[in-house]
């Protein structure tokens, strides 16, 4: 850059680069909030899905023991009501235990899917200063 004469000529010179530095920094914080967003919903298209099959998961056991307590007691009424029970205890004890099973490992997980964006943004951020 060459040495302004007057404030004029200093303001008209760095106006651009101004404007290049705040369309840079509103594109980087763009692609950020990408990155973030499309690795929550990929953690969150993921958990859908686990439920999904741990959905199917109980609807094979329930069969199973229905089948299998119908065989011991003689009887399908009776039987399928023994799984019955027996799921409606298991579901029970979900929901005692669900801010240890479900709550606080899905608060971890999200916290992970967004802190590892930002770890590494800082790592290349750094090895990019190191380089120059």
């Amino acid at each position: 850059m060459s040495q302004p004469k007057n404030i004029q000529e200093f303001f008209d010179e760095n106006v651009s680069l101004v404007k290049e530095y705040i369309e840079t920094k509103t594109t980087v914080y763009k692609l950020k909030a990408t990155r973030t967003v499309s690795s929550v919903l990929g953690t969150l298209a993921w958990l859908i899905i686990s439920a999904f099959f741990i959905f199917l998961l109980f609807i094979f056991i329930g069969l199973v023991l229905g089948f299998w307590f119908s065989e011991m007691t003689g009887s399908f009424v009776s039987g399928f009501g023994l799984a019955t029970l027996s799921l409606v205890f298991v579901i029970f004890l979900l929901t005692i235990f669900r801010r240890q099973l479900f709550i606080h490992p899905l608060i971890r997980i999200f916290i992970q899917a967004m802190t590892r964006d930002e770890d590494a943004t800082e790592e290349s951020t750094e090895k990019y200063r190191d380089e120059n």
